[in-house]
């Protein structure tokens, strides 16, 4: 973005009210226009509601699509009217995309001058990504959802040749429930683990019996008051345009 703009483009995948006020005080007065690109039409509803309680929003201009990244892509692409945007972000949202590189050219082919896109994900130092590398292939994935890190996306980047600044965001996430039998919050902790509907009932014993052992070895979680704390860290990648 660039001072003494009169208008400001974003494009957003997941919804951050809390972007748009920082993009406001850094901007005041510019007009925004806040583009959203969204496959869960609940989601849409959750954030227009949000939206509508939400003051000092007079300067943004909102607009939704349902509709997943590559039907956006291949949208705009018929239409050969590329927008060029000042801000996109994509949070959490890379694991369910097809093709991450030739999604990341893309819309890094939106971007205006100076602009800026980010990316956030698991960190490849992170518990998920020793999750995924070890158990992976044993896990019943689903189609439409890619085991991806950070050091996966920068080796992405680097191939493209784009510039880009990697932050990580150390975080952990409770565990404890996973290793306590009938508790309700474990099991739906194992799905979320695993990815896996019912999984504590469903998957092997041997299976689930190692991956317990790992959750709670030093390089998957740290141990605390006896808390088992899952390395749940974040990588924040800003793309230059």
């Amino acid at each position: 973005m660039v001072h003494g703009k009169k208008e400001t483009h974003i494009l957003f995948g997941e919804i951050d009210l809390q972007i748009l006020s920082k993009v406001q005080a850094q901007y005041p007065g510019v007009c925004i226009t806040n583009e959203v690109v969204e496959p869960s039409a609940e989601q849409i509803a959750k954030y227009k509601e949000l939206v509508a309680k939400t003051s000092n929003l007079k300067n943004i201009k909102f607009a939704w699509h349902k509709e997943t990244s590559s039907e956006y892509q291949s949208r705009i692409l018929e239409k050969k009217e590329l927008q060029k945007w000042d801000f996109i972000h994509m949070i959490q949202m890379l694991y369910y995309v097809k093709d991450v590189p030739a999604t990341l050219k893309f819309f890094h082919s939106l971007l205006g001058t100076s602009a800026k896109m980010l990316i956030i994900l698991v960190s490849g130092s992170s518990g998920w990504a020793k999750l995924w590398e070890k158990y992976g292939s044993r896990l019943p994935r689903d189609d439409l959802c890619l085991y991806i890190t950070s050091s996966d996306l920068t080796q992405m980047l680097d191939n493209l040749g784009l510039r880009y600044e990697c932050y990580d965001l150390l975080s952990t996430m409770d565990i404890s429930d996973c290793f306590i039998d009938g508790n309700e919050n474990g099991d739906l902790l194992w799905d979320f683990l695993t990815e896996t509907y019912n999984f504590n009932a469903t998957a092997p014993p041997d299976l689930k019996a190692e991956i317990a052992k790992d959750l709670q070895e030093p390089e998957f979680s740290a141990k605390k008051e006896g808390k088992v704390l899952f390395n749940n860290s974040l990588s924040f990648i800003v793309i230059e345009a």
